[in-house]
């Protein structure tokens, strides 16, 4: 008899400790799902460090090989007009020479005056930002020798290669105020903060100022789950 009662007694307490356990577990379980999810912003302005500048121009004639000659000799005068700006030869270099045949497709009973008119650039490459932003509308000198040259502010590209340097730093800087609006939910929610469940970076922005397109806006921002305690 006595044997029974301590071997129901037995199971009793085990049943207890496995429903214990369970409860535990469930508990722990339950907090591994309590975190909230955050997103923190870095941004920098930086200023483009190299520039592409291409401006073109065109001849009309009638003569295809004495038209290939006065087009070197505009290219020429061009490039003397920035180098007079401050750019060095090594910053610009001659675009390809396109021809077309202005009375191959041409509409109407007229002719057009001029059989060819030959088009090409000369480019500028260069690292003097600040040059090439100084030197807009300081056509007048060309103008003045009959030379229109197009250049207008969708041909001119300002671009930013420092974006590899920049990434830790705007990372690190993100992260940091993702955890400073984890903290104070924590706070806000009366709990504690605890390590992170997952983290994700979005993806880098670099995009122009709208007056200013030599100016860049960088900006990226992490998305960050922390667990709460």
């Amino acid at each position: 008899m006595k044997n029974n009662v301590l071997a129901g007694a037995l199971i009793a307490l085990g049943l207890s400790l496995a429903g214990l356990f369970v409860y535990c577990g469930i508990s722990k379980f339950a907090d591994k799902d309590r975190a909230v999810t955050v997103k923190g912003l870095s941004t920098r302005e930086v200023e483009a460090d190299y520039a592409v500048w291409p401006l073109s121009f065109g001849w009309n004639g009638n003569d295809l090989p004495s038209l290939y000659q006065q087009i070197g000799n505009v290219s020429e005068k061009v490039k003397k007009h920035l180098l007079a700006l401050g750019f060095e030869e090594s910053d610009l270099r001659q675009g390809p020479i396109s021809v077309d045949n202005n009375w191959e497709n041409y509409y109407g009973d007229r002719r057009p005056e001029f059989k060819y008119t030959l088009r090409t650039s000369i480019i500028v490459s260069t690292e003097k930002v600040q040059l090439v932003v100084a030197s807009q509308g300081k056509e007048a000198d060309l103008l003045k020798q009959g030379i229109i040259v197009s250049s207008n502010k969708w041909d001119l590209d300002y671009q930013y290669n420092g974006l590899p340097e920049l990434k830790p730093a705007m990372i690190e800087e993100a992260t940091r105020n993702a955890r400073a609006v984890a903290q104070k939910f924590a706070d806000d929610a009366q709990c504690s903060l605890g390590s992170i469940r997952r983290a994700s970076q979005g993806q880098f922005s670099v995009e122009n100022d709208q007056y200013q397109p030599w100016i860049k806006h960088v900006r990226v921002v992490t998305t960050v789950d922390y667990y709460l305690d």
